[in-house]
């Protein structure tokens, strides 16, 4: 939305990450010259935890060249181990993403503290955290927050609204 503080994001590989990734460059592409502002890219959860960090590496660098856009990539922390989501955060970083995400909310396990932390500790406070998934009344956010999250996404952002004090 020009001239607006609104940014439009779209998301790309949804929900499970494990479309090639010539089809998530042609999707996020498509994103941009519609008006995308940002990117939300979910990452192949099959590449991180075969520890192929490579694939992680280049898909997602290609994306940020090719865009030029800001690029949050979802994790889907909840079906990785804390060495994963170390791991993969570090490579996110050098590979020029802006941010990495916790979840889709596609899986049954969302935002957690514990992931938020593994995230900071691995790519320090200088990058940008998302906490998202399962994050559903103030006290969530506040937590997701005090745990470092620089941003939360939430399908329950007007109730926590009216109930914040």
């Amino acid at each position: 939305m020009k001239n607006t503080p609104i940014k439009v994001v779209s998301v790309i590989g949804y929900p499970l990450g494990e479309t090639l990734p010539e089809v998530k460059q042609v999707e996020a592409m498509l994103a941009k010259n519609d008006g995308a502002d940002e990117l939300d890219v979910v990452a192949s959860v099959s590449s991180i935890v075969m520890g192929d960090y490579e694939y992680l590496y280049n898909e997602i660098m290609q994306i940020v060249d090719d865009t030029k856009l800001p690029i949050k990539v979802i994790l889907e922390t909840g079906m990785l181990n804390n060495e994963q989501i170390s791991e993969a955060s570090r490579v996110l970083k050098k590979a020029g993403a802006s941010f990495v995400e916790t979840s889709t909310e596609y899986h049954s396990v969302g935002a957690t503290m514990e992931a938020i932390r593994t995230i900071i500790d691995s790519v320090g406070d200088d990058f940008g955290v998302k906490a998202s998934g399962g994050i559903k009344d103030v006290d969530s956010v506040l937590n997701m927050i005090s745990c470092g999250a620089d941003r939360i996404g939430t399908s329950s952002a007007v109730e926590i609204i009216k109930n914040f004090k």
